[in-house]
C-alpha cells in the first residue's frame, strides 16, 4: 500500500492515519467538517490536498449510521481500488450497501476493537491498535486484493487480525462492549444526584465500573442506533437477573430464616456466575487469565514514584505483570498493586522493602 484515504478525521480515522502516515504511506484527508481534518493534518497524519487519482485504499471512519452514505458516495466516485470502514458494527452497513446496488468485491468491512473515552482528531494516536484485535468480515464476494490491503493495514497499525462473520460480530461487540457501556452508565447515573458525602467514598471499584460512562454520549447513540436488537436482548436478560437479585436482596430482609436462606442461595448464584464469566475474560497479550500474588506499596503522589518503584523491581529481576492505583481520599498518597508471578512476590516485597518502601499486607 503506498496511497490512502481517510474519510473521517474523529479518533479511530486519524489514529489510523497516523499509523500509516509512520511507515511511510501517502496518506489523504478528508472530513466533512474541514477544520477537524486540517487538525488532524497538522498533527502529522497526514495532507488535507484531494489525492489526484484512485488511492489504493479508502478507510471511511464515519459514524455508523453515515457509514453506508459515505461508502456508497466514495465507491461512486472511484476514489481507491479497495474500500474499508471501521464502524463497531458490521451487518447494517453490509445490508445497506447491496440495498443500494453496489458491487462489493472491493469492500470489507472492519472493526478495529480500540478506542477511548475521548474523541476527535486530538485524541488521536499512532499506536491505539497496537495489539489490539481488528475484525475483518469479508464475504465469498470479497476481492482477495482488497482483502490483502485490509491486512496490510492491520499490519501497519501493528494490530492483530480476527476474521468473524458481520452478523456474529455485531452480536460479540452486544456483548463485550454495547450492552456493559450502557450498564456503566446506568450505575454512573447513580452518581449523579449522590450525597457529597457518599461520593468521597468512592474507591477502585466504583472508578472501574464507571469509567467508561466518560464516552461521548452523541458518539454512543450512533452506536447503539445501529446495533439496538443484540444490545436489547442482552439488557433483557441483565434485566432478569437484576430482578432475581432484587427478589434475593428482600428475601435477606425477612424475619423468616427459610427466606433468608434462599435470598443468600440466589446472591451466591449471581455472585459465582459472575466467577465464573470472569476467568474467561483474556489476560495478558490475549492469552487464557492467569493468577498473579500482589505486592501492595504505599507511595507518595510525587514526581519520579512509579519510576523508583519500577527500577527496582527490574534490579530484583521481577517482571511486573500488570498495575494498578488506589488513591487516597483526602490525601496525597496511594497504594500500588504490583500483580507479579506467584514465585516471585516474596523476592520482590524483600527488595523493595530493603529499598525503605513501605509494603502492605
Amino acid at each position: 500500500m503506498r496511497t490512502a484515504l481517510v474519510i473521517g478525521t474523529g479518533l479511530i480515522g486519524t489514529s489510523a492515519a497516523l499509523a500509516l502516515a509512520k511507515r511511510g504511506v501517502t496518506v489523504h484527508l478528508a472530513d466533512h467538517d474541514p477544520e477537524q481534518a486540517r487538525t488532524a493534518a497538522a498533527l502529522g497524519a497526514g495532507t488535507f490536498e484531494e489525492p489526484e487519482g484512485p488511492v489504493d485504499l479508502a478507510i471511511v471512519a464515519a459514524p455508523p449510521a453515515h457509514v453506508a452514505a459515505v461508502l456508497a458516495d466514495a465507491m461512486r466516485r472511484g476514489v481507491a481500488r479497495g474500500y474499508i470502514d471501521v464502524a463497531s458494527v458490521k451487518g447494517g452497513p453490509r445490508r445497506e450497501l447491496e440495498a443500494l446496488g453496489l458491487d462489493l468485491a472491493s469492500y470489507i468491512g472492519t472493526h478495529p476493537m480500540s478506542g477511548r473515552e475521548k474523541s476527535g482528531p486530538l485524541a488521536a494516536t499512532g499506536d491505539l491498535f497496537e495489539g489490539r484485535p481488528w475484525v475483518l468480515t469479508p464475504t465469498r464476494d470479497t476481492d482477495t486484493e482488497v482483502l490483502n490491503l485490509a491486512l496490510e493495514l492491520v499490519s501497519h497499525c501493528r494490530a492483530v487480525p480476527v476474521v468473524m462473520d458481520a452478523d456474529a460480530h455485531d452480536r460479540a461487540v452486544a456483548l463485550v462492549s454495547h450492552m456493559p457501556h450502557l450498564v456503566s452508565s446506568m450505575v454512573a447515573a447513580r452518581l449523579e444526584n449522590a450525597e457529597e458525602a457518599a461520593v468521597r467514598l468512592c474507591g477502585q471499584g466504583i472508578r472501574d465500573v464507571t469509567r467508561i460512562a466518560a464516552s461521548d454520549p452523541r458518539m454512543w447513540i450512533d452506536i447503539l442506533s445501529a446495533n439496538p436488537g443484540p444490545v436489547a436482548d442482552l439488557l433483557t436478560d441483565v434485566a432478569a437477573d437484576l430482578e432475581e437479585t432484587v427478589q434475593a436482596l428482600r428475601a435477606l430482609q425477612s424475619s423468616d430464616e427459610a427466606k433468608r436462606g434462599a435470598g443468600a442461595t440466589g446472591i451466591e448464584d449471581v455472585l459465582r456466575r459472575g466467577n465464573a464469566g470472569q476467568v474467561r475474560v483474556p489476560g495478558k497479550h490475549g492469552s487464557a487469565p492467569r493468577t498473579y500474588e500482589v505486592v501492595v506499596v504505599l507511595i507518595d503522589d510525587q514526581p519520579g514514584q512509579l519510576g523508583r518503584i519500577f527500577a527496582d523491581a527490574g534490579r530484583a529481576g521481577v517482571n511486573i505483570e500488570d498495575v494498578r492505583i488506589e488513591h487516597a481520599t483526602g490525601q496525597q498518597t496511594g497504594l500500588m498493586q504490583l500483580m507479579v508471578e506467584p514465585q516471585a512476590a516474596p523476592v520482590l516485597t524483600a527488595a523493595l522493602r530493603e529499598r525503605g518502601w513501605s509494603i502492605r499486607q
